[in-house]
């Protein structure tokens, strides 16, 4: 399974809608992690950050909305888009929901196919180059669709680790990312690699940048990781 797969997190107690859900996501490319209850959704949010949570309101003990106000509080989670499913359609319910941060709000009974185009325009927001589309930042073009690299007009030959690391940079330019954030989202939390192989994949990156001159867009933040700008 590709590193930079993306993730969604569905909550949902009822098994057979969680499962018309994995499938139908896994069919469209997703990684899914699937949680039901509110509980186990927050245990599994602080192992993994995914990429869109798709959060069902009505759930035992810890209810959506709340799961959806501690996710949208948490530094580490708050810009991941959640998507909430409800059977409660008044306007006073929907206000609620979005008002205590959900990203998008659908109601019960829905059709997979928009709640799929939903959780991809959440992708194609979190997460650009995920769902295939260009980034820019100053003089440097990255084709997600077609994994080309420009810098000031000219092609930059970027190996795949290469890629997906700056990838991750340009999506969210000025964050920084430590070492094992990063291991977890270029090479996959399945696998160990020792944190020292991203010092190793950051130089490769940094000759690659340089390689038709220009400055180093790449900083490293003593005790704390790496950043674009």
């Amino acid at each position: 399974m590709p590193a930079d797969q993306p993730t969604v997190l569905v909550v949902e107690d009822e098994a057979a809608q969680r499962e018309v859900l994995r499938y139908n996501l896994e069919a469209e490319g997703f990684r899914v992690a699937a949680a039901d209850n509110g509980e186990e959704a927050l245990v599994m949010l602080e192992e993994e950050a995914p990429d869109v949570v798709v959060l069902d309101w009505m759930l035992p003990n810890l209810s959506g909305i709340e799961v959806c106000r501690q996710i949208k509080t948490r530094t580490d989670t708050r810009g991941v888009p959640v998507i909430m499913l409800s059977a409660r359609s008044e306007e006073i319910d929907r206000v609620r929901g979005l008002e205590t941060g959900a990203d998008d709000y659908v109601i019960k009974p829905y059709s997979v196919r928009e709640l799929m185009a939903r959780v991809k325009a959440q992708l194609r927001r979190a997460r650009p180059a995920a769902a295939g589309l260009q980034l820019e930042y100053e003089d440097i073009l990255l084709d997600a669709e077609t994994h080309r690299v420009m810098r000031s007009g000219k092609e930059l030959k970027l190996g795949p680790t290469e890629f997906r690391l700056l990838s991750t940079f340009m999506e969210k330019p000025g964050r920084v990312w430590s070492r094992e954030q990063l291991l977890d989202r270029v090479w996959g939390r399945d696998i160990y690699v020792d944190t020292r192989t991203v010092d190793v994949h950051i130089g490769r990156l940094r000759k690659a940048l340089g390689i038709h001159g220009g400055d180093d867009p790449l900083r490293t933040v003593r005790g704390a990781g790496y950043a674009l700008g």
